[in-house]
């Protein structure tokens, strides 16, 4: 009885201590996971599991969104999970999304897994039109997403109509132009082939590349009233806030680079921008709803903490996430000149194999070709023959007819007529049978001569013979030599193998090396230089080459904005600078544009912060 009452005391201990949990659907942007949580597990517990399943390291970036009321809003770490205003059914769905945006994602992107999240992402955002993209620039990114999905172009594989399901152009672009599918297919391909050699992240990232110089990309619009109630729209992103009229997002009125912001500030719906310079005005606006406002106010302290960031010295986890990186990228490069060599050498082995099988096939059918020669003469030969047989007897017959007449003849002489006409008939046709005698003398000797004629025909017919035979004894001879060679000259099956050892990869970055990587840097620079030149020829190309097919009544506002800007030289860096330097410039401070400079030319090295603007984000 005690024990049955020990059991069931441990039994309902046991089921008091079991957490309660709940279910969770995480989406990303080409999977989804679905996940038992504890109720008590915050936004921080929860965004960890995510990201150590899918190994993702580059955190920061990172976020988890869901949707209230039409709203955007996003997981906040410190806070229980179910204490948002999420939907109480189960599964609870979050998508996990980049929520911030880097200003260089080929030296910010680190890992693969980081750099493929981005890339799928972007590539939605310009196919959903949510960031405008110029129709020639949409043909050379579809390019790369190409290479990036299929890899390298192989004629005999992808054949005409094998991007027919494929969605790689906006449906802006598609409308804009009377185009069939198979002229965009042939455009897409003809950049396509150019990509050859390329890998997955590398297409992936040349993609990032050309989109983050876009005027709408990593930026997040809300609608919002300056003090006059006029509408506008508000940006952030990496680079700071920007205003911009409701009809053009993509030149802004007014900007706000974040180490030219003293702080920033919201009461209920107003929100407060004050300048560092103070001798420019604040600027007040207000939103429309309290929860727009801290979703842009956390937009503004994560955007700015990151800008700071990389104006300081890496950290030792960053750090130690490059040295990965490069290990990891000089690894895959010997791998891939590893399989570049085998993949040459089978090639040549194939097409030697080729070539022989070729010349043996060439040499069977001179063989065939040299037997039925050899058949052709032996057949000649005898008709020949029998020819020369058939004159001899006929020869031999003319003969015997000459040897009669001539007997004839002795016995027409012996008999004598005594009276004088029948001497001189006699003598007539002695006459007549010499006559007869020569002609059959000539036709005999005409005879023999055509004998000896058909005897040396037959004769050289003989040597033609035996001459066909040795030339086909030769050809049998070397094909079997042939077959020997073809057989040595086989596809090797034990290819050299490389072995990789990782303790030899070792990076000692002293300070005698910075001149060797400063000249390394500048060879950069201009090789960036030159194949940006090019690319824009291609773009230019395919701009004037497609113009011809554009319907003008099709074209959208951004359209008109964007050639517009283009016609006036204008791209996304130095609108904002202009913007920068005609709204908040000031004698002393340093440009948007400077401040990008130095953040490609120092990212990664140690150097002190910059300008050391007094950021002090609070609520009012």
């Amino acid at each position: 009885m005690a024990g049955a009452i020990a059991s069931r005391m441990s039994f309902s201990s046991l089921k008091r201590k079991q957490p309660k949990t709940f279910t969770v659907r995480i989406a990303t942007m080409d999977a989804e996971m679905e996940f038992s949580c504890e109720v008590k597990w915050k936004g921080k517990d929860l965004f960890d599991l995510v990201c150590r399943t899918l190994g993702l390291r580059e955190t920061w970036f990172f976020g988890l969104q869901y949707t209230i009321k039409d709203t955007v809003a996003w997981l906040k770490m410190d806070k229980k999970v179910l204490d948002h205003d999420v939907p109480t059914e189960e599964p609870v769905t979050f998508h996990f999304l980049a929520k911030f945006y880097p200003e260089n994602a080929e030296e910010e992107l680190v890992q693969e897994i980081t750099q493929h999240l981005f890339f799928l992402q972007v590539k939605k955002q310009i196919l959903d039109e949510k960031i405008y993209c110029p129709p020639e620039a949409s043909v050379l990114l579809a390019s790369y997403a190409v290479q990036a999905k299929y890899g390298d172009y192989d004629p005999n594989v992808h054949k005409r109509g094998f991007l027919a399901q494929e969605e790689l152009l906006p449906k802006r672009v598609i409308n804009l132009y009377q185009m069939t599918p198979e002229m965009w297919e042939e455009r897409i391909t003809a950049w396509y082939a150019e990509h050859r050699g390329r890998a997955r992240d590398e297409a992936e990232m040349e993609y990032l590349k050309i989109a983050q110089d876009l005027e709408m990309y990593g930026v997040n619009y809300f609608a919002i009233r300056n003090k006059k109630g006029t509408e506008l729209l508000l940006g952030v992103d990496a680079l700071g806030l920007h205003i911009y009229d409701p009809d053009n997002r993509l030149t802004p009125k007014i900007s706000f680079p974040w180490n030219e912001i003293r702080n920033i500030s919201y009461s209920d719906k107003e929100f407060t921008i004050k300048p560092l310079d103070k001798k420019i005005d604040v600027f007040k606006f207000n939103s429309s709803k309290l929860r727009v406002n801290k979703l842009i106010l956390q937009l503004c302290i994560g955007n700015h903490d990151l800008f700071m960031r990389r104006r300081k010295a890496d950290s030792l986890e960053v750090q130690q996430m490059k040295a990965q990186a490069r290990e990891e990228k000089a690894r895959k490069q010997m791998e891939r000149q590893r399989l570049a060599r085998e993949k040459q050498m089978r090639e040549e082995a194939e097409r030697t194999r080729d070539e022989l099988e070729r010349r043996l096939m060439q040499l069977k059918e001179e063989a065939t070709m040299a037997n039925e020669a050899l058949m052709r003469s032996e057949e000649t030969a005898d008709l020949l023959a029998e020819k020369a047989q058939i004159t001899e007897e006929e020869a031999k017959l003319l003969a015997q007819k000459a040897a009669e007449a001539e007997q004839e003849m002795q016995r027409i002489k012996a008999t004598a007529i005594r009276t004088e006409e029948e001497k001189r008939l006699m003598e007539q046709k002695v006459l007549e049978a010499e006559m007869l005698a020569l002609k059959m003398a000539e036709e005999s000797e005409r005879r023999a001569k055509e004998a000896d004629q058909l005897k040396q025909d037959l004769q050289e017919a003989r040597e033609s013979e035996r001459r066909a035979k040795q030339k086909l004894l030769e050809i049998t001879s070397k094909s079997s030599y042939t077959s020997i060679n073809s057989s040595t000259t086989a596809l090797p099956t034990d290819l050299p193998s490389f072995n990789l050892i990782s303790e030899s990869l070792s990076f000692d970055f002293k300070d005698t090396d910075m001149k060797r990587l400063s000249m390394e840097i500048e060879k950069e620079k201009v090789e960036y230089m030159e194949k940006s030149k090019h690319l824009q020829e291609q773009l230019n190309e395919l701009k004037t080459e497609i113009e011809a097919l554009k319907l003008k009544e099709r074209e959208t506002a951004l359209d008109i904005l964007h050639n517009e800007n283009a016609s006036r030289g204008n791209s996304k860096h130095n609108t904002i600078k202009k913007v920068s330097e005609g709204s908040t410039s000031s004698p002393g401070q340093k440009t948007y544009l400077h401040l990008r400079l130095q953040s490609r030319l120092f990212q990664g090295t140690l150097r002190g912060v910059m300008g050391s603007p007094a950021r002090i984000l609070t609520r009012a």
